[in-house]
């Protein structure tokens, strides 16, 4: 696979949207603001967010919808990479953001759900509907660590519920095709799970004491990130430690696309074929470009 290498000196990026001019908007964590890469790997800065833009998203009217971790790391350098830490104490919770592009105009739609602070939430997608699946990743405390969990809101700020619980890190989300499945990638497991749609919004009982199905775990010591699914139904999970992206069958089968980044956060699908991919490199700091050998699936929204 040749990879061409877009840009670079970017402060943890993550969340990437293929935008229909042929730039790609991402979130920079560290750098705490959203900033527009284009085809001739110029950046200009769309809106600064504070706290820790991890997730984003188009929305149906138009704006941007982040997942703001409302700075749940601590940053540090290892052998010149950026590697996120433990959770500082001055972390009081994260926050679903709007963002208006044109303006850059931020406003905050919900950081809390039937009074409970949002911990840290971390990514999100939109379905038909036009309402929002998101996750929260929870974070670490010098204790041990708060579970995570599945969300699914109302972009207007008017409903959110909280699907699943006691989740012990959910990062990347994704719906399949049909939409009758919600993908999670579970970063500290290397798990990939399955949650059957039950009704608009509302998941399926898990099998037996699961909270959902397996569809696969990593073998070894490998970290799941942030993802985007395939027009035929494959899950593409960004990895970490074995950097780089896997494709995670439904049946369980996977591939493996090594990068140059031992923390590749996320990918997203754009072109006029969908197979153009843009991938996050985040302790390095760059966005790589690709051919991916097969379509994306098209998202709900676009601008």
């Amino acid at each position: 696979m040749d990879i061409e290498l877009v840009t670079e000196g970017l402060e943890f990026p993550e969340g990437p949207i293929a935008m229909a001019d042929g730039s790609v908007i991402l979130t920079e964590i560290k750098g705490r603001r959203l900033t527009r890469v284009k085809p001739d790997g110029s950046k200009e800065v769309v809106a600064e967010t504070g706290g820790g833009p991890n997730g984003a998203a188009i929305g149906p009217d138009g704006a941007i919808y982040v997942t703001n971790n409302g700075g749940s790391f601590e940053w540090l350098d290892v052998n010149g990479l950026t590697i996120p830490g433990p959770t500082p104490a001055s972390h009081t919770g994260g926050s679903i953001q709007r963002v208006d592009i044109a303006s850059g105009k931020v406003e905050t739609v919900y950081d809390s759900c039937e009074g409970r602070r949002l911990i840290g939430p971390n990514d999100l997608v939109f379905d038909k509907a036009g309402n929002i699946w998101f996750t929260d990743h929870g974070c670490s405390t010098p204790e041990g660590r708060k579970f995570g969990a599945v969300y699914y809101a109302r972009p207007d700020g008017g409903s959110i519920s909280r699907q699943r619980d006691h989740i012990i890190s959910p990062n990347g989300i994704g719906l399949s095709p049909d939409e009758t499945v919600v993908y999670v990638a579970d970063t500290n497991l290397g798990r990939l799970w399955a949650f059957d749609v039950e009704s608009p919004g509302a998941l399926a009982a898990g099998p037996g004491f699961a909270p959902g199905r397996v569809v696969h775990n990593l073998a070894g010591y490998q970290l799941l990130d942030s993802l985007a699914v395939e027009a035929g139904g494959k899950v593409c999970v960004a990895t970490i430690i074995n950097g780089g992206i896997t494709a995670f069958d439904p049946d369980g089968a996977i591939e493996h696309y090594p990068f140059p980044d031992l923390v590749c956060t996320n990918i997203c699908f754009g072109g006029a074929d969908l197979r153009d991919a843009w991938i996050t490199a985040s302790s390095t700091g760059k966005l790589y470009k690709c051919r991916w050998p097969r379509p994306g699936l098209k998202l709900n929204f676009n601008a």
